[in-house]
């Protein structure tokens, strides 16, 4: 089993993030499965291609799932959800904004605000963070933050235009405003970093929580002369 976390958070226990790499030629994703310690209910963050290690953490934890969470439509990280929720009987939660802009469909496809709701007696926080695209969400469930594309240890999620960085400063400063220094980041990608880490340390190291204005980080995001194949060089 992949490594998995159990934290005793500032008011009582934390979930249990099971870590899932998952890996498709070459592209390689970090799926989360997210135990409600009272109850055994999960859901799972961005489902991708290998189902029998999504299987394989739910009989570890010995959990039942609740839930697919979603954090943007792109095809690494939607993979799974319309199959494991016919597995499971269970419905995909995706921001409606992202439904509206990629039109992703699915029968057990729920669309959802920024309104939080429980599974079990596990609390899911949706914060709206645009920028990667018109519709990502992050995921609060204690001190623990699921964010895609969105913020990695390193980097953040490409912009395709200004328009996107300056949507994507503003969701960063959201985070940055909204979040305890202690949180927990569970990115979908890695470059080298394991998911899990503290925004504090993020706070010092990751250049892109380091701007004051929407300008200098849309034109640093967009500059030329980056290494594509290495934004792309998952660990």
């Amino acid at each position: 089993m992949n490594q998995h976390y159990v934290d005793v958070g500032h008011n009582g226990i934390m979930p249990q993030v099971v870590v899932l790499k998952v890996c498709h030629e070459l592209m390689k994703n970090y799926s989360y499965l997210v135990v409600d310690p009272s109850s055994r209910q999960a859901v799972i963050v961005d489902p991708a291609w290998q189902m029998e290690k999504i299987e394989q953490a739910l009989m570890y934890t010995q959990a039942s799932l609740s839930g697919v969470l979603i954090t943007h439509s792109h095809p690494d990280h939607v993979h799974l959800a319309e199959p494991i929720a016919d597995e499971y009987d269970c419905p995909i939660w995706m921001s409606k904004e992202e439904i509206a802009d990629s039109g992703f469909n699915a029968r057990q496809l729920v669309g959802i605000d920024t309104t939080p709701w429980a599974v079990g007696q596990m609390l899911i926080e949706p914060i709206l963070t645009p920028g990667h695209t018109p519709g990502c969400t992050c995921y609060l469930m204690a001190d623990n933050l699921f964010t895609g594309d969105v913020l990695f240890a390193e980097g953040c999620g490409i912009c395709p235009d200004v328009e996107a960085a300056h949507a994507m400063f503003a969701s960063l400063q959201v985070l940055k405003n909204r979040l305890r220094p202690e949180t927990r980041i569970f990115p979908g990608h890695s470059y080298g970093t394991p998911p899990g880490q503290r925004l504090a340390q993020l706070l010092k190291e990751n250049v892109y929580l380091q701007f004051a204005d929407k300008h200098s980080f849309a034109a640093f995001r967009l500059r030329s002369g980056q290494n594509v194949a290495k934004m792309f060089d998952f660990v």
